[in-house]
């Protein structure tokens, strides 16, 4: 049985048709006296443990019970339980779902966006980018170089405080890593992808590495609050779909709230020892969507 049929057939039983009054009230109230319910057969089992011989039978009635309340409360307020089901499984694949958790039969899974351009316009599949730090005319600068070859300007802090954010390149090198997707990365590198003028106008352009340096900045001042991410394996979700929604009409728009908590988390674990060893050498494999520290 589906859930639309479901819902159809327990809307029959309903003894409160009304759309309004206790017809609404109800329903949610038996949902929450239903989750009581559920609460209590747990309680018996923690207690009488094996001696409790219909624990699941049990839990399968309340959750039975639960479900009609459910398809009931959707049904006052016209709302499909099949649709409510799908669009639920569509959220937690985009708060939890990773393209490398995904099934994928052996295909390689990273994201690469500018896979059909010219090489000349691709980012590198594996790249190794030394960091480092100088102090020069009472100002700490940092610079970062492939293959002996400095890319971007050097950076300070731009703060009144010295927190690390001069190392802020490392967050752009994780978004190419597990994202395949960095306007600010792109442009140092001279990677704009001219050929097709569009592409070049909106995704590389300058409006794209603005929102990529302010959701650098955004999560920047998140992880200033959370011990910059020391031991943290999961973003806020306000965060991320504020970032989604920043993001929303640029390529990088399929990756899934996921994948941004997997890029943020990684780049923070090597920002961490960027910035405690004061440089180091970043390591990006694109194809296997990482970013790793080595030591000089």
């Amino acid at each position: 049985m589906d859930f639309s049929a479901y819902q159809q057939q327990a809307l029959k039983t309903d003894q409160v048709p009304a759309k309004n009054g206790d017809g609404i009230v109800v329903p949610l109230l038996g949902l929450v006296g239903e989750a009581g319910s559920l609460l209590t057969e747990y309680k018996k089992h923690l207690r009488d443990k094996d001696a409790h011989k219909l624990f699941k039978d049990c839990v399968a009635e309340e959750l039975g019970d639960l479900l009609w309340y459910v398809a009931n409360v959707a049904s006052k307020f016209d709302l499909d339980l099949t649709e409510i089901a799908q669009s639920n499984l569509n959220k937690c694949r985009d708060r939890w779902g990773r393209r490398d958790l995904a099934q994928t039969d052996g295909e390689n899974t990273a994201y690469l966006f500018d896979n059909d351009f010219p090489e000349y316009e691709r980012f590198p599949r594996k790249i190794e980018i030394n960091i480092t730090e100088e102090t020069e005319d009472n100002s700490v600068k940092v610079r970062a170089f492939i293959n002996g070859k400095q890319i971007g300007n050097y950076l300070t802090d731009n703060s009144y405080s010295s927190d690390g954010y001069r190392f802020h390149d490392v967050f752009h090198l994780s978004y190419v890593a597990v994202l395949g997707w960095s306007p600010v990365i792109r442009s140092s590198l001279k990677l704009k992808r001219k050929s097709n003028p569009r592409t070049d106008e909106v995704e590389d352009g300058g409006r794209a590495v603005a929102i990529e340096e302010g959701i650098s900045a955004l999560a920047f001042s998140y992880a200033k609050d959370h011990g910059f991410l020391e031991g943290i394996s999961e973003i806020d979700e306000q965060l991320l779909k504020i970032i989604k929604n920043m993001t929303l009409d640029l390529e990088v728009s399929m990756c899934s709230l996921g994948d941004w908590e997997k890029a943020i988390c990684m780049g923070y674990e090597v920002w961490r020892q960027i910035e405690k060893n004061r440089g180091g050498i970043v390591v990006i494999d694109m194809d296997a969507s990482f970013i790793g520290y080595q030591a000089k």
